[in-house]
């Protein structure tokens, strides 16, 4: 089992748990803040890391950030878990699948939007809302700017590429003359 599938094992189960209790969107902050408080101490993120330390340290450990932070019940038995099988050092990445599975409950689709130029509020709406029509839900966006595809945009949407560049229309044209030349 690859560590990806492993951590959303832990990840669906949580929120198998926490949604029949309404909490999901609970857990998935405090998921993210145990995750986030992992990766922004270096000395902390050591010792989870460090085979050398016993896992009943690191469980003292993260069960003292735990009790401080004031971590739900339901995330606090799962950090539990993952702490009695030696495996806290894929909080981080239990917590992505966490938000993963969190987004499609809510049918929310992440999207990447690259432009020549940055958008403005106005086209960024319009974008969003075509994006989400196409995608049968909401979508956020992730923007980015590539100057190299001249204009227009390029979207991706889960497996769906959008691409109406004018550099990919111009290969198109290219490719059209070259076919009847």
């Amino acid at each position: 089992m690859t560590i990806k599938s492993m951590a959303k094992r832990y990840a669906l189960a949580l929120f198998d748990v926490t949604h029949k209790l309404g909490k999901e969107d609970q857990a998935g902050q405090d998921l993210s803040a145990v995750a986030s408080a992992i990766n922004g101490h270096a000395g902390l993120k050591k010792v989870i890391e460090s085979p050398a330390v016993p896992p009943q340290k690191k469980k003292e450990v993260l069960d003292a950030i735990v009790a401080e932070s004031g971590v739900s019940a339901e995330v606090s038995r799962m950090l539990d878990l993952l702490a009695d099988r030696d495996r806290l050092m894929y909080v981080p990445i239990v917590a992505e699948a966490y938000a993963e599975r969190l987004l499609q409950a809510k049918k929310i689709v992440p999207a990447e939007v690259i432009t020549a130029v940055p958008l403005e509020d106005r086209a960024r709406a319009a974008l969003s809302q075509a994006l989400g029509r196409a995608a049968g839900g909401q979508v956020t966006l992730t923007e980015r700017v590539d100057p190299s595809i001249i204009g227009g945009v390029v979207a991706k949407v889960g497996s769906l590429v959008f691409d109406g560049s004018v550099t990919r229309q111009l290969e198109k044209l290219g490719e059209k003359l070259r076919a009847e030349g």
